[in-house]
């Protein structure tokens, strides 16, 4: 991957973009790159943080600098065809849409011109995306929101926003796994338990899930 860009980020992490722009075919290229990784982990790194169409890599200085793992990188990168991605799995979460738990889908509705149950019906039509994990554990962000819901995040967020609250913020989509402040406007909410540390996969999502919404 000769288009591969490489960021001094820190004096322990080096930031790779392996597209100037977010889509499938980029996301692909960062999960071969965690799998390979993954299956072949370099000596001195830490820790991976992926992203839309990039990789966030942290390791020990002490033991690799900034060149020698770039151009370890590098050389994986050239391996990338050669990694092979699982079908995707596919994650139903049930929604209850509108009410105490979704407070901002009548707004979204007028927003858009267009009815509550054509929100809820839009939304729960299509296929989304894991993208990646952030902003707090075991939140997704959902990929594929039908252009016509794209909608503003609020002016000012919500001091408290409920575990299970499924929001919409920009052209995403995404679920909140615990109470968190948060800007998204909330359509509805989830009986779902989506982050539990208990459990064994502490989170519901991995990046690369098929996820779908599912009216009650």
């Amino acid at each position: 991957m000769a288009d591969a860009r490489f960021v001094c980020a820190s004096d322990q992490s080096l930031l790779i973009y392996l597209d100037e722009y977010i889509s499938l075919d980029a996301n692909r290229l960062v999960l071969r790159l965690l799998r390979l990784l993954e299956a072949e982990p370099v000596p001195g790194v830490r820790n991976l943080h992926p992203a839309y169409c990039s990789v966030l890599v942290k390791f020990d200085p002490l033991q690799i600098a900034h060149g020698e793992l770039e151009t370890i990188l590098r050389s994986y990168l050239q391996r990338l065809d050669e990694v092979h991605l699982p079908e995707p799995r596919q994650v139903e979460i049930p929604v209850r849409y509108g009410g105490e738990g979704g407070p901002d889908l009548d707004e979204v509705a007028r927003i858009h011109g267009i009815t509550p149950d054509q929100v809820i019906e839009l939304h729960s039509s299509a296929t989304y995306v894991v993208y990646f994990l952030g902003f707090v554990p075991g939140f997704a962000y959902l990929g594929g929101l039908p252009e016509t819901l794209a909608t503003p995040r609020l002016e000012s967020p919500r001091r408290k926003v409920p575990a299970g609250s499924v929001g919409i913020g920009g052209n995403q989509t995404g679920i909140y796994p615990f109470e968190t402040p948060g800007g998204w406007r909330l359509i509805g909410r989830t009986p779902a338990t989506i982050f539990e540390p208990g459990r064994e996969d502490m989170c519901l999502f991995s990046i690369g899930d098929h996820v779908r919404f599912t009216a009650l």
